[in-house]
């Protein structure tokens, strides 16, 4: 049976397509501003790698900020749930989630199953998110992919005296224009990033092994900074995308559902 996991997320959107609980497409894109839209196209970009057709697929679970508007889901799954069983497949290992969002930033204890046991999600604010870093970027003038890479060069990374994203634009700006080295102020943001998420996983008291899922888990000064705030290593998983684990969690979810539902694999 062939099950499909589509994520709609605020900055991107994802799909994944399993067969036998391993993926055989997957697609990442920029999220449109209609949902429906953005799922459509993620979905379409994992048939066209996998090489299928949409009416090959058995069973569809939507989850992500948008999981109600995706017109071909068979159901919708919240998304802690999604990305507890996502980051369960990518690390049968992981027992503490850092998943890092475009508008949020949770972080998710589990079982052996995979199950949510605890949880705690900042989406009140920006700073601490994936759009935090996107804004810092764009201040800066590069792409938000070469941000995490400024650590290992920096020399005397700055400090930042707000994780609010909108006063600690104004410290980059000022460091910018008093001749700050890009390297010193990327890396002053990737640690303003790893302090703000520290505080989520101290307050579940995370244990190991911790993994972090999301875009921002690509993003190695983070990862780095995080891991010696914590005094744990933090696991990225090399699986697959670890910013697909939302959609391999529905995926697998999908799987379950028509099981129930008595499907036949």
């Amino acid at each position: 049976m062939i099950t499909a996991g589509c994520d709609v997320g605020s900055l991107t959107s994802k799909a994944v397509l399993m067969k036998n609980k391993r993926i055989i497409g997957s697609y990442i894109t920029k999220s449109r501003v209609k949902p429906e839209v953005s799922a459509r196209e993620a979905m379409q970009g994992a048939l066209q790698q996998a090489g299928i057709s949409e009416d090959q697929i058995t069973c569809c679970v939507g989850t992500g900020y948008g999981r109600e508007k995706i017109p071909f889901v068979n159901v919708a799954v919240s998304e802690i749930a999604c990305h507890g069983k996502g980051a369960k497949w990518l690390m049968p290992s992981v027992r503490t989630i850092i998943d890092i969002g475009g508008q949020d930033c949770k972080a998710m204890k589990i079982d052996a199953s995979g199950k949510v046991i605890k949880f705690i999600t900042n989406d009140k604010c920006a700073s601490g998110t994936g759009r935090f870093l996107e804004v810092m970027a764009r201040v800066l003038g590069i792409n938000i992919e070469d941000l995490g890479r400024m650590s290992r060069k920096a020399k005397t990374p700055v400090i930042l005296a707000s994780t609010c994203t909108v006063w600690a634009q104004a410290d980059v700006i000022k460091y910018l224009n008093s001749g700050y080295a890009l390297e010193d102020i990327g890396a002053g943001i990737n640690t303003a990033m790893a302090n703000r998420i520290a505080i989520l996983a101290n307050t579940i008291k995370a244990e190991k092994d911790i993994s972090m899922t999301g875009g921002v888990a690509k993003n190695e000064g983070v990862v780095t900074t995080l891991s010696k705030t914590l005094g744990q290593k933090i696991k990225v998983a090399r699986k697959a995308d670890p910013q697909l684990a939302g959609a391999i969690g529905a995926a697998l979810f999908a799987e379950e559902h028509k099981t129930e539902q008595g499907g036949k694999q």
